[in-house]
């Protein structure tokens, strides 16, 4: 009965239970009854992905059952330990019951099983995964080696992840929207206009390749200049940059003398610009 219902947790998820003297137990239990997990890493959920597990459960049912653990803080209520989705979709498709596996588990064990369900099916965007894996060194005395045994991935990619939560809360809603992959925001570590280029980034629709070009021209070149430079320039430099939609630089000299430069990408661009000089001088 055992090895059945581990082949039923799906591969990851089974090896969580440990040895195979562990007690579970299956059953079905009303939808009311069952809690969201607090600890659920994933926050967003697709409307197009959800409806269609919606109609696929309408026709079939919930095919793998969703995995709980006892309330403890609501008596006779069960805590969704993987299968949120799943759980949702039911309620959607208007079940009252949902097969579950039960089983005994701790807060650090609850947590784990979320984070392999929604990896091993690339169902957390990539700051959800970031937060997972933070939450599991925050809370639970997990460091990156440990970390990197335990998902089945490597140190690199472990500390990488991790390094996306120091980028901007602007920037990590872009990622976690879509609008911005993690390669595209991964070289945006660390600089302090993150914001600024990601939506440049998103605007000229950019590469990620093309992204690391323009982060390091403003890294090599920009930054050198912009630290040395005028508040009220870097002002200046801005406001003539959201109106004209390129990168302007303004050289001041001491004696109020100097150069202002826009820097085009292709003929459109120039064309543009010109366009708006003749149509104020």
């Amino acid at each position: 009965m055992e090895n059945r219902l581990k082949k039923g947790l799906g591969r990851g998820l089974s090896s969580l239970l440990g040895d195979s003297s562990r007690k579970f137990s299956t059953n079905k239990v009303s939808i009311k009854d069952i809690n969201g997990n607090k600890l659920q890493p994933r926050k967003h959920f697709d409307k197009g992905s959800l409806e269609e597990l919606t109609n696929s459960i309408k026709q079939q049912g919930v095919i793998q059952p969703i995995v709980v653990r006892p309330d403890k803080s609501s008596e006779g209520k069960y805590e969704i330990v993987a299968g949120e989705r799943r759980w949702l979709a039911s309620q959607n498709a208007g079940l009252h019951e949902v097969p579950v596996i039960v089983l005994d588990i701790d807060d650090v064990k609850s947590l784990e099983f979320a984070i392999v369900e929604n990896v091993q099916r690339q169902d957390l965007n990539p700051i959800e995964e970031a937060r997972g894996y933070q939450r599991l060194i925050d809370d639970f005395s997990y460091n990156q080696e440990k970390l990197s045994q335990f998902i089945g991935k490597s140190r690199s990619y472990i500390a990488n992840s991790l390094r996306l939560l120091s980028l901007p809360e602007e920037v990590l809603l872009m990622v976690s929207q879509g609008d911005l992959s993690a390669g595209h925001a991964r070289p945006l570590i660390g600089l302090n206009n993150a914001f600024d280029i990601a939506k440049k980034i998103i605007q000229k629709k950019l590469s990620v390749r093309q992204s690391e070009i323009l982060v390091r021209q403003f890294k090599n070149k920009k930054f050198k200049l912009v630290s040395k430079k005028d508040p009220n320039i870097l002002d200046l430099q801005k406001i003539l940059e959201e109106k004209v939609g390129l990168t302007v630089s303004i050289n001041n000299k001491k004696n109020n003398s100097g150069t202002i430069s826009f820097e085009y990408q292709n003929l459109d661009q120039l064309n543009r610009l010109i366009d708006t000089i003749k149509k104020n001088y």
